[in-house]
């Protein structure tokens, strides 16, 4: 579960930071008061886009900082699969934004956003107003039959997705290979050619390498001979080279020695270098002997260099990749010579995947049909509890013509709210707050089976009031004693339930706006509860229903 919340220079907060308890936990505050920040920050922490203007004004960098505790196995494997660091079931996620980057750490780890986003879901489960709208669209209402009972249903759906991606790739080269015989003659004559340059050139690995080397050393033979032999004159020639000096002092040091025999060490020393200079001069000589310039040789090796180089131009820059599209250029060749057969392989392929592909459609859809029987059940029973009185919920199923990646079935989540109406899709007759309510309900059921521990409403009690209003206060407060539910609210109803209640608090003053989140005790919850139930003045009779509130929530 998410145990605290820490931010820093984000938009108007300067700096919070809030523990979160167990079970139930209720953010109220007046409208503005920041409390969209607060779960926009939540969500910015998860690997949501982070804009610059939200770096508070006047501020360098802004800092969010998450800290869950959990007992996943699903996130255990995930952070095993990263190689972070994961004791004790503690897990730090902190994103630090500059105007030039932002920062994702994971336990102090570095991390991309890619992965961050992949761990995020396993952490916690987060629904706003626009999630609420994803219901609008039936094509949502697959994936949500799909969450339920996933272990079940992935394993198959990973399967048609493969097959459907095969199915796509031998219908994309059937496609391409759709030619006529003139324009076949004309694409194996094409590549008759090109195989045969290749063929003719008799490349060998590492030749063009080689060759580069030997045309730097012929194309400067003359500046290497000119240095060579000023270097042996240097060391070997005449009127005091550095052979006969050296010899001279061999000579000195040999008759001090004779009269020193300190002095011998130091004789043998210079006889050594006396000794590796000759044979230094009998390699140069011999090098300067082998460095006769051939310009025939020459001619030869640029010739067969411009050959290679005009080959990488044309078919890749390496003998490597010349080769393999050689190889692959006398694949085609073969393929176009045998046209018919090679077609007939292609749809005789592709018929095999369709029949497999249709199997695996068949499973995948009796298993979500299977799967929607206790989903239907589940979803139509939490909407009772949620003041949907005369509700009747059903899941229609369509086959459609085509394949895709997630089979052949259209879903569509279907519903009658009053007595006497029949049922519709969905999206042509919710309304604002049945949308919240019916995505509690999904919400609930799917938590149960994908074990999430935390759960974040925002705005769930949008376009409810009265009884409504209580029967989601109840939900809220029976999903929350299985797993941690952090909810915001406008409605007192719903925060009178509130095991733990946090005030969002916004203060002014001539130079700045700053957003603070508070944890209220219980009289201070009260007051916020009679704020909430009598807007500006509050009574002592309104202070007293606020406390019936809170005395009722508890029984």
């Amino acid at each position: 579960m998410l145990i605290n919340l820490h931010v820093k220079n984000l938009a108007l907060i300067e700096e919070t930071e809030v523990d979160f308890t167990d079970h139930l936990n209720i953010l109220t505050g007046e409208t503005g008061a920041g409390k969209s920040i607060l779960i926009g920050s939540i969500q910015s922490a998860l690997g949501a886009k982070i804009p610059k203007d939200m770096i508070r004004y006047g501020c360098d960098s802004a800092l969010i900082e998450l800290i869950f505790h959990t007992k996943s196995q699903a996130v255990q494997k995930k952070m095993e699969e990263f190689e972070i660091p994961f004791e004790d079931g503690e897990i730090i996620i902190s994103r630090r934004i500059t105007n030039n980057r932002v920062i994702n750490k994971v336990n102090d780890i570095s991390v991309t956003i890619g992965r961050l986003k992949e761990l995020s879901p396993l952490l916690l489960d987060l629904s706003g107003q626009h999630e609420n709208q994803l219901l609008l669209k039936p094509q949502n209402h697959l994936k949500i039959i799909d969450s339920y009972h996933r272990s079940v249903i992935a394993p198959v759906k990973e399967k048609t997705a493969s097959l459907y991606h095969e199915y796509q790739e031998l219908q994309k080269k059937l496609s391409e290979q759709n030619m006529g015989e003139e324009q076949r003659i004309r694409e194996m004559e094409f590549l008759k050619y090109e195989i045969q340059e290749i063929e003719e050139a008799q490349l060998r690995p590492g030749e063009d390498e080689s060759l580069e080397t030997e045309y730097q050393k012929v194309s400067h033979a003359k500046e290497i001979l000119s240095d060579c032999a000023a270097v042996h004159e240097v060391t070997a020639g005449q009127n005091g080279c550095v052979g006969d000096l050296i010899g001279s002092a061999v000579q000195r040091l040999y008759t001090v020695s004779n009269l020193d025999a300190e002095a011998r060490g130091l004789t043998e020393q210079l006889q050594t270098i006396d000794s590796l200079l000759n044979d230094f001069n009998r390699e140069l000589s011999s090098y300067i002997d082998s460095m006769e310039f051939d310009g025939e040789q020459f001619a030869e090796i640029e010739e067969r260099l411009n050959l290679i180089n005009h080959l990488k131009a044309k078919y890749g820059d390496s003998i490597e990749k010349i080769q393999k599209y050689h190889d692959n250029s006398v694949e085609k060749y073969e393929k176009l010579s045998n046209y018919e057969e090679y077609i007939s392989e292609i749809k005789r392929e592709l018929s095999k995947v369709k029949e497999k592909l249709d199997i695996q459609c068949e499973r995948l859809t009796a298993l979500r049909k299977e799967a929607a029987i206790p989903l239907t059940k589940l979803i139509k029973e939490a909407l009772l509890d949620l003041n949907f009185l005369d509700v009747v919920f059903e899941i229609a199923f369509e086959q459609s013509e085509h394949y895709s990646a997630l089979g052949k079935d259209n879903v569509c989540f279907m519903i009658s709210t009053n007595p006497g109406q029949a049922v519709r899709p969905l999206h042509e007759i919710a309304s604002g707050g049945e949308l919240s309510r019916i995505m509690l309900a999904i919400k609930s059921i799917l938590a149960d089976e994908e074990n999430i521990e935390t759960l974040i409403f925002d705005e769930i009690d949008t376009g409810i009031s009265g009884r409504t209003a209580q029967k989601v206060s109840e939900r809220l407060a029976y999903i929350a004693k299985k797993r941690q539910v952090i909810a915001i609210t406008h409605l007192p109803q719903i925060a009178a339930m509130a095991d733990s209640h946090y005030l969002i608090e916004k203060t002014s003053d001539a130079n700045s706006t700053i957003s603070n989140i508070y944890p209220l005790s219980e009289e201070e919850s009260v007051k916020e509860l009679a704020r909430m139930l009598g807007g500006v003045k509050i009574t002592e009779a309104v202070l007293q229903n606020a406390r019936e509130m809170r005395a009722l929530a508890k029984q």
